[in-house]
């Protein structure tokens, strides 16, 4: 009797894991959009920093990001079960906060430049250090500020695809999509802010054999390509604040949405269709941000000029 309990669990067990896969596998494909562009964002923000500090940088945002998870999958759950129409205003709030932060770091790289620092003459500290100490959490807090918002929209298009199942299956999905997402990520953005190092390694190689040669090549070639493609993947961070963040928005107001997809249909191939509504909603996302920073401007000048002397 004993034994056909135990077996029978076992049963119930492997059934419950081969849904999770199952699912979890669904998810991911789902999410991997949101992935790619949170990938390009989070090594944009952390790029930068001084080599020795890359990967302590690294390692607290991705703290940050299983904090932010921690936080997100039991308030997604809850949300769902008790308040599912909050799902979508919440989204936007993250979304347009998403363009105003793209249009915010465009508004202060075009037109303001940074202030010179004033800093005490009898600070014993090396002012170069100071600076580059407040910038290093400036740019962790922003990436896991950054994370928050991708972070909620993984989670919210994973939960979309467990809602039918069972609390208990819905949990174990969101917290290994959870897991897995951010070791993924800030495992792929640990290897690209270091690639330059691997670069520098293989150039120093000793010896005169074909494989010692082939490794000063390819050092060489990893030590010229790198700059570009951080740089490349800096403007490819800030289009996909706007991208995700306006696709977010337009999928929040019906009538923008269905325009879009009218206009993108009726071009020929399916690559342009997707060409045309990313755009859109890309150009969405920087109209919306745009109009977020003249608000939050003004209300900056209005508190300003209501604080007394």
């Amino acid at each position: 009797m004993a034994g056909a309990s135990l077996l029978t669990l076992i049963d119930d067990i492997a059934t419950i894991l081969d849904d999770v896969s199952v699912m979890s596998k669904v998810a991911a494909k789902k999410t991997a959009g949101v992935l790619g562009d949170d990938l390009a964002l989070n090594a944009q923000q952390v790029s930068g920093v001084n080599a020795d500090r890359e990967l302590p940088v690294i390692w607290a945002v991705a703290k940050g990001s299983l904090l932010n998870k921690l936080i997100l999958v039991p308030v997604a759950l809850v949300i769902s079960a008790f308040a599912s129409w909050a799902v979508i205003p919440l989204l936007m709030l993250g979304g347009l906060f998403l363009c105003f932060e793209g249009v915010e770091k465009l508004f202060h790289k075009l037109f303001l430049h940074e202030e010179s620092q004033h800093l005490d003459p009898q600070q014993t500290t090396n002012p170069d250090e100071i600076v580059a100490e407040e910038t290093e959490q400036e740019k962790i807090k922003g990436a896991i500020r950054t994370d928050f918002v991708l972070s909620a929209e993984i989670i919210v298009i994973t939960l979309g695809t467990v809602a039918t199942a069972s609390f208990s299956n819905q949990l174990i999905v969101l917290a290994g999509i959870a897991v897995t997402i951010t070791i993924g990520v800030y495992g792929l953005v640990a290897a690209i802010v270091k690639l330059d190092d691997g670069g520098l390694y293989l150039a120093q190689s000793k010896g005169e054999t074909q494989v010692a040669r082939f490794k000063r090549k390819l050092g060489f070639g990893i030590l010229i390509f790198a700059p570009y493609m951080m740089k490349t993947l800096s403007v490819v961070g800030t289009a996909a604040m706007f991208l995700v963040g306006g696709a977010i928005l337009t999928h929040g107001i019906p009538a923008i949405h269905h325009w879009i997809e009218h206009i993108s249909a009726a071009l020929n191939s399916s690559f342009l269709q997707s060409l045309a509504a990313a755009l859109l909603n890309g150009l969405f996302g920087i109209v919306a941000g745009a109009m977020a920073l003249l608000v939050f401007i003004t209300a900056q000048h209005f508190l300003a000029f209501k604080k007394p002397d």
